[in-house]
Parts: structure tokens; C-alpha cells; sequence
């Protein structure tokens, strides 16, 4: 059993399956935490209590350990772009397109009903949604995931991602032409008041840090490189909407009519590093940008 006492005035009134979805990381899902909550797996204060239920300053919340169910997923055989595999982990260079995990009433054509066809060994920690699946990327970002194939090694990759120790590189298409060669942007985010489908930048958020460098510049568009020192939903989105330069194809943060490229954002995965769990060495594997990438590139040469 774990008990968090809540200190903090920036999770004044939020609700409590959010607070334990941020505290327990990446590797749950929303509805995960609901269904704990309706199990009674945590407790505010000793007490029951219902997903809706707003913390309070000196709120002693309780998470009971709980049993991971497998997943019931259909197993399909979908082409996966394996980079490396060994005992530990496999590395996917994913597709646009694909979407990382079954939820909100899709449960087949994702990455892990590919996986389970795949891999008959992957962690559990996470099993009722998406086992394996330490972190993700939206649905039209192609590009580099880790996926665990035991619970030792989720833990060990869940942990660096929690202190932010993975290294994460992108490259991104944005409108306009960015005269600085690079910079640091550093906001809070937090979902948008106005619409919870998107995020935005927000006083009471969560620190968000983005590092870019211009690699090219183009008449009307700008090539970058963007390194991640945090992991927030859509921060290299929002970020580079919020400078000034959205993402080409980006439909929630870009520009209204498109007229470069419609089918989602130019947003590629294209590092990842961490240490092994097995080795404790640092690995590091990197992917080339995939067609539709470069097919863009090309039409603004």
C-alpha cells in the first residue's frame, strides 16, 4: 500500500483519479484508476470514495496494492517495424496512423493488438489496456516507442521516464520561418478549461520543457529538431504552436485551411535512449523520417 498526503496547493480540487493517474505515471490509463476507485483500491482518508472526489489540502490518500488482469485483446497480424529486440525490450518504429493502445471503444488495428500477435511475453504491470506499453505517441506521430517485455523491466523503464532520464529526440515540419537556429521553451500545461480534448498552456500545469534547433529553413516552413526534458501529453504540438510556429497537418494546434499536408501532424519520433535494465549501459537507436515525411520535404525544395 502506498499513502500520499497532499501538500501541494497546485492539486487543490483536482480529481482524485486524475491526481493518481499523474502520480502513478505513463503506465495507466484514466479508466484504469476509475475502475480502482470502484473497487475501493483507493481511499482518501480511510474512506470510499467516487472518481469525482476533489482533494483537499492535508488529504491522506491511500492506493491498496492490486492484482493486473491480462489483457484480452485480439492478436493480429500486423506488420511492426522492429528496430531491436532482446530479452528485455523491443523497439517499434511506428507508423502514422497506428494508435499505441485499445481505448475510447477501439480495440483492434492498434500497436498492441500487433504486439500480442507478436510477442506472447509482455509485461503485465498495465495489462488491463496495454501491456508492454511504457509510454506512447499519438496516433499520427510516427516513430520510436520502448515496449517491456517483463514487469522488471517496465519498472526499470518507468522509472527514467518518471525522472525524465530518457532522451527523446523529434523532428518536426512547423509553418513559418524560425530566424532564432534554437531556443528553449518552458510553460505549464494542463488540459484546456475550454476543451478537454485539447491541452494548453496553464498557470496551475505541469512544467513542460521543449528544446529546438532550426535544421532547415524553407520559403514558407521550418524543419526542427526538438528535444524533450519532460513528457507532457502534445507538448512538442502545443509548444511550437504556442511560439508561433504550429505543426504542418496538426488538426487540433495547427492553421485553419492547410494547404500543405492534411493527413495529421509532421511529427516524428526520431531518438530514443536509456539505460538497459539488464546491462545498465546507456542504448540509443535512431529512424530515418518515413515516406510521407520526406515526400513533403521534397515539394518545398
Amino acid at each position: 500500500m502506498k499513502e500520499i498526503i497532499i501538500d501541494n496547493e497546485n492539486n487543490l480540487n483536482e480529481r482524485i483519479d486524475k491526481f493518481v493517474l499523474d502520480y502513478l505515471g505513463e503506465s495507466y490509463t484514466r479508466s484504469f484508476i476509475q475502475r480502482l476507485i470502484s473497487d475501493e483500491k483507493i481511499l482518501v482518508n480511510k474512506k470510499v470514495i467516487k472518481s469525482g472526489y476533489k482533494v483537499k489540502i492535508g488529504d491522506v490518500v491511500s492506493i491498496l496494492d492490486f492484482d493486473i488482469k491480462r489483457l484480452d485483446i485480439l492478436a493480429q497480424d500486423i506488420f511492426l517495424d522492429i528496430v531491436y529486440e532482446d530479452s528485455d525490450v523491443i523497439i517499434v518504429n511506428k507508423e502514422q496512423g497506428m494508435i499505441v493502445h485499445p481505448a475510447q471503444n477501439i480495440y483492434k488495428d492498434t500497436l498492441v493488438n500487433a504486439l500480442m500477435y507478436y510477442c506472447k511475453d509482455l509485461s503485465s504491470i498495465n495489462g488491463v489496456e496495454r501491456p508492454g506499453i511504457i509510454h506512447r505517441i499519438d496516433k499520427d506521430t510516427s516513430g520510436l516507442l520502448v515496449v517491456a517485455k517483463n514487469d522488471l523491466s517496465h519498472k526499470f523503464l518507468s522509472e527514467q521516464f518518471k525522472i525524465h532520464s530518457i532522451r527523446r529526440e523529434y523532428v518536426a515540419l512547423v509553418h513559418g520561418v524560425i530566424k532564432k537556429s534554437e531556443g528553449l521553451i518552458k510553460t505549464n500545461i494542463g488540459r484546456n478549461p475550454q476543451n478537454r480534448i485539447k491541452m494548453a498552456v496553464v498557470q496551475k500545469g505541469k512544467e513542460a520543457i521543449t528544446e529546438y534547433k532550426v535544421l532547415r529553413r524553407y520559403r514558407r516552413c521550418t524543419l526542427v529538431k526538438c528535444k524533450l526534458h519532460t513528457g507532457r501529453t502534445h507538448q512538442i504540438r502545443l509548444h511550437m504552436s504556442h511560439l508561433g510556429f504550429p505543426l504542418v497537418g496538426d488538426p487540433i494546434y495547427g492553421i485553419k485551411n492547410e494547404n500543405i499536408y492534411r493527413n495529421g501532424q509532421l511529427l516524428h519520433a526520431r531518438l530514443i535512449g536509456f539505460i538497459h535494465p539488464t546491462s545498465n549501459k546507456y542504448i540509443e537507436f535512431k529512424s530515418s523520417l518515413p515516406k510521407h515525411f520526406k515526400n513533403v520535404i521534397k515539394s518545398l525544395c
